[in-house]
């Protein structure tokens, strides 16, 4: 009898879903930048800061003494962990939730936000997002089978509820907003919040809102999270992450909370995905949540003093660029004028002739097409060099 002879598996063998998906630009330019060499960067998002010693003492203490160290821990996170998140949300933002049916560990934000959007989207759904946004977010709803809808921001990057409401559909099953945001630096206020939140309940939507950059607004804007206010309770998914703010982004530490019923499915996913999030991390997190305000305060001190370097040297180039002033988080939107190029073809252009990292703006939906996405999150000495160098590509 003859073997059957089969042809060797090609590209074109994924599925759907993965073909659909488009690699990450923020990935992209790093690995292009490193093959380059002595490039610096305005591009990731990763905060410069060291995380902190008491955070890594008591993480070495722990590997040392404890066993269980190695092992994983319940699906849903260490209960002493899950505690204090509880404790956390109630007591910056007013949310009472409950740390053992409410409270789900995971493997940075990324993940819970995928559990997410795997839990609430079925295939040929759609999800709309205010955009320029997070490009992640779009792959994420592509991953699942259903549809971006973008419904764009105002010139000054603030919300379009008018533009909301025209992206509404009988398909529509969720709106996902990032805010403090990435990569146009806005934060929604609470008259914003409240007003996507009606939204959501008009049209029986669900909201995901991914508070990662949280603790890090500027100018006094007034805000509230939409998960702590009853009314809207059941129709929410908080997303929330340590890596930002306690500089933990390797240790992979996020969590996503919601009510019980939504998260018994969530759960499902999760499980199926990673079973747990690091043990060994999540002791990192139970650290850093005791970690004392003096070192938050001055980190973020430091971020707003980027900020308003950032701006400046903008402004000192105001010829090449235009821009919003973020409101949080620590990126910079700002649409070039000095080209009319796609953005990929100018950050690529940037990358090998000035040897600045940037992010093409292109991926994150409408709006960001014609836009650098600029992080503030290095050191001022880097942020300096690299604008020293884009102003001498510029006016060369």
């Amino acid at each position: 009898m003859t073997p059957t002879s089969f042809a060797p598996p090609t590209a074109l063998a994924a599925s759907r879903r993965v073909r659909a998906i488009a690699p990450s630009a923020t990935k992209n330019m790093a690995i292009e930048a490193a093959r380059i060499g002595g490039c610096v960067s305005l591009g990731q998002g990763v905060p410069s800061f060291a995380t902190p010693q008491t955070v890594l003492d008591a993480v070495c203490t722990v590997l040392q003494n404890d066993s269980s160290c190695g092992k994983y821990s319940l699906q849903t996170g260490m209960p002493a962990l899950r505690k204090r998140l509880a404790r956390l949300l109630f007591e910056e933002k007013g949310i009472q939730a409950d740390p053992e049916s409410e409270i789900c560990v995971t493997v940075g934000g990324m993940e819970a936000l995928l559990c997410t959007v795997l839990t609430l989207v079925d295939e040929g759904e759609e999800v709309i997002l205010p955009s320029p946004t997070y490009a992640s977010y779009i792959e994420q709803i592509h991953l699942a089978g259903g549809r971006p809808v973008f419904a764009p921001l105002n010139s000054c990057w603030g919300l379009d509820i008018e533009a909301l409401h025209q992206a509404i559909t009988p398909k529509t099953r969720a709106i996902m907003l990032c805010t403090p945001g990435n990569p146009t630096g806005n934060a929604l206020n609470t008259d914003e919040i409240l007003a996507i939140c009606a939204l959501a309940r008009q049209h029986n939507l669900y909201l995901i809102c991914d508070e990662t950059y949280d603790y890090l607004v500027y100018d006094n804007i007034p805000r509230i999270s939409p998960l702590s206010l009853p009314e809207y309770r059941e129709r929410v998914v908080l997303i929330s992450s340590l890596s930002k703010k306690y500089a933990l982004t390797g240790w992979r530490v996020g969590w996503v909370t919601a009510s019980q019923a939504l998260m018994a499915q969530i759960m499902k996913v999760h499980d199926a995905t990673a079973i747990c999030a690091p043990t060994p991390s999540q002791h990192a997190a139970l650290a850093a949540l005791d970690v004392g305000s003096q070192w938050l305060d001055e980190t973020k001190a430091a971020l707003i003093r980027r900020r308003e370097l950032c701006c400046r040297r903008l402004e000192e180039l105001a010829d090449f660029f235009s821009f919003v002033p973020p409101q949080g988080a620590f990126y910079v939107l700002a649409r070039y004028l000095f080209s009319s190029d796609d953005a990929e073809t100018v950050a690529i252009r940037m990358l090998r002739e000035a040897k600045v990292i940037t992010i093409p703006a292109g991926g994150f939906g409408q709006g960001g097409e014609g836009h650098l996405r600029l992080s503030f999150g290095g050191e001022e000495a880097e942020i300096n060099e690299a604008f020293d160098r884009l102003a001498r590509w510029l006016k060369k």
